[in-house]
């Protein structure tokens, strides 16, 4: 029994705390980047098929939506069963519908490839899953600049992917970027391993609300009035996450400049919220949860007003992008951090998994109000004005959060 017992223990020791947080930011950054170019093939998919851009923003909405009602789900799939199995699962669909999209000659061969089997992808190993894992694995010292680094590695994917799909575009053809972008996510499937928690470790995660069910632990969340307003703020970053990763290339050629300044300004996006993540974080752990959210909710807002009113050129689009990208994915480390507060490490990724339900209402409406706008006013001008108006209320919304564990009611002895 000892001998089994030691071989175990050094069978795990090359899972150290920063093994496990690198490889799981590879699978965010493998995850995230595909999904975050996706905007760079609407214009040559439209065109390729005679289709308005209403038909692409619709599969993309029904991913965002799918993306969002299935990751509670796989959420607890993961905090039951391991993250390992749940990221493959992901990483095989993922493959599967990219490769599928590519030679998609119908709209709904595009929304059961692009929409159906992505959206349900992207629930099973986005970085909310890998986030979930870190959070169970990680030392709690260590835990929101692991979420903090999570999201960064989101971003960086998106700093990686958008130059590369523009430059795959050009080269080979968008249906050749797609099949190559699938073959890129089967890296998921090894780097997973990595996020397998030791049998002995995940009995003293389940000791964490001992006898709490998935449904108890959803009911007491609703029951909750900071962990609703949570939700409710999360939606506009949803909103405009979707709606300016597949529309802003499209807005900035109308507007008079070239597919490379999309790209770009995607890029620069991802390449900031890697500084905005961390810093996020960071911050996360030194101060109110809450001040932090509100103060990225106003700040996204400043910077859209700005960029709609000034004249359009690249500098603008890049310094847009430089601004936003500090606030882009940053709202996911203060708000999984407040998950974990309130109902502790048990069921962290389910519920922030139904928290992040709420992100993917506002990512569906952002991106196929986008394309309905457009193709009826042929402008994005009236979604931008919403965008703001979702920012004002998110950062109000976050003010009232109670940040400290739920209470519950001790066990009483027999």
């Amino acid at each position: 029994m000892t001998a089994v017992s030691q071989t175990s223990r050094t069978g795990a020791n090359w899972r150290t705390p920063l093994v496990i947080i690198v490889c799981g930011c590879a699978v965010a950054t493998l995850a995230f980047g595909p999904r975050s170019a996706l905007g760079q093939f609407l214009t040559p998919l439209s065109m390729a098929h005679g289709w308005g851009r209403d038909v692409f923003s619709l599969a993309i909405a029904i991913q965002n939506l799918l993306w969002g009602v299935t990751q509670p789900v796989a959420g607890a799939i993961a905090d039951k069963y391991g993250a390992p199995r749940v990221l493959s699962v992901g990483a095989l669909l993922y493959a599967a519908g990219l490769v599928l999209s590519a030679h998609a000659d119908s709209e709904l061969a595009l929304t059961g490839s692009a929409g159906v089997l992505i959206g349900m992808a992207l629930a099973c190993c986005s970085f909310t899953l890998v986030i979930g894992a870190l959070g169970k694995l990680v030392p709690p010292e260590y835990r929101m600049l692991a979420f903090g680094a999570g999201t960064a590695a989101g971003s960086f994917g998106q700093f990686l992917y958008s130059p590369l799909a523009r430059f795959l575009i050009d080269q080979v053809g968008w249906q050749d970027a797609l099949v190559s972008f699938g073959v890129l996510t089967l890296a998921i499937l090894p780097l997973s391993i990595a996020l397998a928690a030791p049998p002995a470790e995940r009995e003293a995660r389940a000791a964490d609300n001992a006898g709490q069910s998935a449904r108890q632990a959803v009911s007491e969340a609703f029951s909750h009035r900071s962990y609703v307003l949570l939700m409710i703020g999360y939606f506009t970053c949803g909103f405009q996450l979707a709606f300016v990763t597949v529309h802003l290339p499209s807005y900035l050629i109308d507007r008079g400049l070239s597919a490379d300044v999309g790209a770009i300004t995607i890029g620069i996006i991802g390449l900031f919220n890697v500084v905005g993540s961390l810093g996020a974080g960071w911050l996360s752990g030194r101060m109110p949860k809450r001040y932090v959210l509100s103060s990225i909710y106003t700040i996204r807002g400043l910077a859209i007003l700005a960029f709609i009113l000034l004249p359009a050129s690249p500098g603008s689009a890049i310094m847009f992008g430089a601004v936003t990208g500090l606030v882009w994915l940053a709202t996911v480390p203060p708000t999984n951090g407040l998950v974990l507060v309130m109902f502790g490490p048990r069921w962290l990724t389910m519920l922030a998994g139904i928290a992040f339900l709420s992100h993917q209402f506002g990512g569906f409406l952002g991106v196929w109000l986008g394309g309905f706008v457009f193709e009826r006013t042929g402008s994005y001008d009236a979604v931008w004005w919403l965008s703001i108006g979702f920012c004002i209320m998110s950062a109000i919304i976050n003010l009232p959060i109670i940040e400290k564990p739920v209470a519950r009611v001790a066990p009483q002895a027999a």
